[in-house]
């Protein structure tokens, strides 16, 4: 077992996290590769300081050939015969989003994710994403079995924000009400009034705004400061980040726009905010695959995991893409535009799912039932108002809806 680290702000020792934290994740020595990845993790204060601690990726070896089509047809078989639909989400390997797409599966962003899981009739669901996106599948459908290709494909943002430490945030500040971003564990979200995903957070939030409701916003840091900027609402907000977006650099946007005048800028909100400030379009997945497949523009700078690219081909196959810039010259980066924990989703753990029933989710009963409640709330409002997901409101970015 290998351990995780924590440094603190100013610190050059390293030391072990919490044990509640480090075993969060299973590192596991097998035919994979495992990466450390770095990603924030506040103080226990949540006082506006991050530490920087470390969890480990696997990336699943790739299949090729006759071994990849032997795979592939196993799949779509074992799909009919075991009453399962295969659910994708955008930043996945782009032959599991095809082979969502083939077999009457789905691929999507979260919050459809989320929608399409709950009403599908297929018995079992496999959830090719991060783990909070399968944890959210079965709280929403306890009598559906749901799996997942690897369990430990997590998320810098739900690695950042601990349950116990998240509680002693909110117990400080019991006059808001608690609005969690998608990208949270179980039970995050159980302690939670509103769950939203990035298609919906700007009309929810604003809406609460209207109704007079303070908000403790968590975890994404940039998400936040950009609804709170663009609805007015009072937010208090976790100090949290995705490990993709928060790579995305200003500088080296501002030069490849030089490069590309008449390309359109479209970059995802949990990026920061000088990237934001130069964007065309400011969304969701969705909203960026939108803003492709209807704008006019025949060039697009992307802002936001890499694995998008794969769909906007297809539906937009004359547009020309260029992916954002995550660092300047000789520089490193942690993702360098795509989320290690997305590439641990592979066709064999897919296989696995079906043939061993490996890779179920399980939820204790009463965390589920708490965490229930904020995500039907969320499709609820999501239901009986789409048309605040399609247009423009107060100080949405021009040329598209809500993000």
């Amino acid at each position: 077992m290998h351990e995780w680290f924590q440094a603190g702000p100013s610190s050059t020792a390293n030391k072990p996290l919490e044990a509640k934290s480090r075993n969060r994740l299973r590192f596991r020595m097998n035919s994979t590769v495992s990466t450390p990845i770095a990603f924030d993790y506040p103080q226990q204060d949540a006082a506006g300081t991050t530490c920087t601690a470390q969890a480990w990726a696997k990336t699943p070896p790739q299949l090729h050939g006759t071994e990849k089509a032997d795979v592939t047809a196993r799949i779509k078989k074992l799909l009919v015969e075991k009453d399962a639909a295969l659910v994708a989400h955008y930043y996945v390997d782009g032959d599991i989003q095809d082979l969502a797409l083939s077999t009457g599966g789905y691929v999507a962003d979260s919050l459809e994710m989320a929608r399409f899981g709950k009403n599908h009739s297929a018995k079992n669901l496999i959830v090719a994403g991060v783990r909070f996106m399968g944890e959210s599948a079965k709280i929403l459908n306890p009598e559906k079995r749901v799996f997942m290709p690897d369990l430990d494909a997590t998320c810098s943002l739900d690695l950042g924000c601990d349950a116990s430490d998240f509680a002693a945030f909110r117990a400080l500040h019991p006059d808001r009400t608690v609005v969690v971003y998608a990208n949270t564990s179980a039970a995050v979200k159980a302690q939670a009034d509103w769950m939203v995903t990035s298609s919906c957070a700007l009309a929810i939030v604003h809406q609460l705004k209207v109704e007079g409701k303070k908000i403790l916003w968590a975890p994404d840091r940039h998400l936040g400061r950009y609804i709170q900027e663009q609805t007015g609402a009072d937010m208090l907000l976790w100090n949290g980040a995705c490990i993709v977006h928060d790579e995305f650099k200003a500088v080296e946007l501002e030069m490849l726009k030089a490069a590309h005048p008449n390309a359109m800028v479209l970059v995802h909100p949990e990026s920061p905010q000088a990237v934001v400030d130069l964007a065309d379009v400011v969304g969701s997945t969705s909203a960026m695959i939108k803003a492709v497949v209807e704008g006019s523009a025949t060039e697009y700078i992307v802002a936001t995991d890499n694995g998008i690219l794969h769909r906007m081909r297809q539906l937009a196959p004359n547009k020309k893409l260029i992916e954002a810039p995550t660092a300047g010259n000789s520089a490193t980066c942690k993702s360098c535009a795509h989320c290690p924990w997305m590439a641990m989703n592979g066709l064999q753990g897919i296989l696995n799912c079906l043939e061993n029933a490996s890779g179920e989710i399980f939820i204790d009963e009463p965390i589920r039932v708490e965490a229930l409640g904020c995500i039907e709330r969320m499709l609820d409002f999501t239901k009986n108002h789409p048309d605040l997901l399609a247009k423009a409101q107060h100080g949405f970015v021009k040329n598209i809806g809500a993000a």
